[in-house]
């Protein structure tokens, strides 16, 4: 097998299914039109593929998100099969992605902690 072929297919992954959340074509009332695909790994074969889906908004709402696009990967997985024209398509499984929200916030911390160095005049400190 080529080793463009799976970076692609993950790329063709991300797109397709950030344009169907972006859309809203995705009906489940649990799926956010806030949430975004942050990484697609697919196995050596194409039979899997997993993807991790973040979104800056709470714990729970995010979960319940990721539920509701594992009922309907089904879905997901006819619209990539249409895209893809490959004679297998990835069974995807979604999981959540905390890492985006952790790297928020970790920048507002950053931010805080130089607005703490600065005086109240806005001049740093030396």
């Amino acid at each position: 097998m080529s080793s463009h072929r799976r970076p692609r297919v993950e790329k063709i992954i991300t797109q397709v299914i950030s344009s169907l959340i972006i859309r809203g074509e995705i009906k489940d009332p649990r799926v956010n039109t806030l949430l975004s695909v942050s990484e697609v790994t697919v196995s050596k074969d194409l039979g899997y593929g997993d993807v991790k889906v973040s979104g800056y908004m709470d714990a729970t709402s995010l979960e319940k998100g990721v539920e509701g696009l594992n009922s309907a990967a089904g879905f997901i997985q006819s619209a990539l099969a249409k895209e893809m024209r490959t004679r297998n398509t990835p069974k995807l499984r979604f999981a959540v992605d905390l890492g985006v929200k952790a790297g928020f916030e970790m920048a507002r911390k950053l931010e805080e902690l130089v607005g703490h160095e600065q005086s109240p005049t806005g001049d740093t400190t030396d």
